[in-house]
């Protein structure tokens, strides 16, 4: 079994799980890459995305910080930018990331800036 393939199936069944749990709520998706991380909050049911943030975004590149640092500031800027759209109850599909790392600095900062999940 290649790894590619397990990865798939470990983001396919973590969002499996979270859909049956959590119908009603919006889903916050993380997509994490070697240097950035970026995570947008997505409405299922009308297929749209609601609100996202970037470190790739000129605001945010142009600190030089570390890739853990990063994902503290980007979790307070998506969590801002929730909150003016009314937005605090989401659940954390963490995709095929293990629940570590950046990916958890990312969800503590988020919890820290009064999105709820």
């Amino acid at each position: 079994m290649s790894k590619i393939s397990s990865n798939i199936k470990r983001r396919l069944r973590n969002r499996k799980k979270l859909k049956k749990i959590n119908s009603n709520r919006l889903r916050l998706s993380v997509f994490r890459s070697i240097k950035n991380i970026s995570a947008q909050i997505i409405d299922d049911k009308n297929v749209k995305t609601l609100v996202s943030a970037s470190s790739n975004e000129k605001e945010l590149k142009k600190n030089k910080l570390k890739k853990a640092e990063l994902s503290n500031l980007l979790g307070e800027v998506l969590a801002k930018r929730a909150k003016e759209k009314n937005i605090s109850n989401v659940y954390f599909d963490r995709g095929e990331y293990k629940y570590h790392g950046r990916i958890k600095i990312f969800a503590e900062s988020l919890r820290k800036n009064g999105l709820k999940f």
